[in-house]
């Protein structure tokens, strides 16, 4: 049987991450999903409980320590988990399974787990991160990585490193009709630009902010989360218009009554070639997209996407996306959301882990 314990870097979450997208597209393994230990004062979740019907999702005990152990605490506090972990495995007759790793702060189960390691990288982490992962990295038996700057940066410690970038599922942007919610319908047939994703301090909101100040006419949907900082900011601003967070179902009606969809640059992934994965559900809806982007970084998808540079091009690329007509370019990135499916990418690991003997 295919078994997979993997150790999360966040908990089991309505709004699947890459991890939970790519586990639960691989129905002939059975998993036991280890999420974080809650923080004090949060509720601990039912153990055991069941999410997918190969999927079971525990909670760690304890919380895992960032960089070296040194206390008596944190060996004590790893040990109980490590023994939890163990106990779940017993409880589920898992033997030898594969082990999926997701940061590097959980190299220390290693030591611990008759289980053979991979690392799914999935992200740049800290400095603070850097010696273990070169150690968890060296120490896995395959590596997949979410984009090529991510291979490269990894290529020193390992041989075996396979990439796989983000995805979407497709199906959910290609349905017949969308029902927008009752706050948004008005806004079907009107310009709007629309963004997924959480809005931090770390957000470069200049080009955005440009924009609505020298095109009122249109409006900005901006869907998800948003730091009170950030929205003193945006108050000002009539043509901008916040949702909140937003729910996997509902996320295709709501970019239903956009004309065109963007992305802004983070200061704290300067330099970082990942593409996020609500990219590809912008290509999965077939509307013109425009991305920020540095300068020295290669365009994703040139052929179907306006990349711009700074605010002036920000705006310019936006206007020329509005004045985009139906052509084949829309069937182009349908396509592309097409070749990257999530159940195509779990179907790439399947079939590396089965090459490599894991499976």
């Amino acid at each position: 049987m295919k078994q997979i314990l993997c150790l999360s870097h966040t908990p089991w979450q309505a709004r699947p991450n890459r991890t939970q997208q790519l586990l639960a597209r691989m129905s002939d393994t059975q998993v036991l999903f280890f999420e974080p230990h809650t923080p004090r004062n949060v509720p601990v979740p039912q153990q055991g409980r069941q999410v997918r019907s190969h999927i079971t999702v525990y909670t760690l005990p304890t919380p895992l320590p960032v960089g070296e152990i040194r206390t008596l605490f944190q060996r004590r506090a790893l040990k109980r988990d490590i023994a939890f972990v163990r106990e779940s495995m017993e409880r589920h007759h898992f033997r030898r399974p594969v082990l999926w790793c997701t940061s590097p702060n959980q190299v220390p189960f290693l030591e611990g787990l008759p289980c053979r390691p991979i690392y799914d990288c999935h992200r740049e982490w800290g400095e603070e991160y850097l010696d273990q992962e070169s150690d968890l990295v060296s120490r896995s038996e395959v590596v997949f990585a979410a984009s090529p700057g991510l291979v490269e940066r990894l290529s020193p410690c390992s041989d075996n490193i396979a990439l796989i970038p983000n995805g979407v599922n497709p199906l959910m942007f290609s349905r017949g009709e969308f029902s927008p919610p009752d706050a948004l319908a008005a806004l079907a047939g009107q310009p709007v630009l629309g963004r997924v994703g959480d809005l931090t301090s770390q957000v470069d909101l200049e080009p955005l902010l440009s924009a609505a100040r020298e095109q009122p006419d249109w409006t900005f949907l901006l869907i998800g989360r948003v730091t009170n900082q950030v929205s003193q900011r945006l108050s000002q601003f009539p043509n901008i218009l916040l949702t909140g967070p937003v729910n996997a179902v509902e996320l295709p009606d709501c970019l239903s009554v956009c004309t065109v969809l963007f992305d802004l640059t983070r200061e704290d992934r300067r330099g970082c070639d990942i593409l996020p994965a609500h990219v590809y559900e912008y290509l999965a809806t077939g509307k013109p997209i425009v991305l920020m982007a540095e300068p020295d970084m290669v365009e994703p998808f040139p052929d179907v996407i306006y990349t711009a540079y700074g605010a002036v091009g920000f705006l310019r690329r936006c206007r020329r996306a509005m004045e985009e007509l139906p052509s084949p370019v829309t069937q182009r990135r349908k396509d592309y959301a097409d070749q990257s499916a999530w159940a195509l990418r779990a179907a790439d690991i399947s079939r590396i882990l089965e090459s490599t003997g894991l499976f």
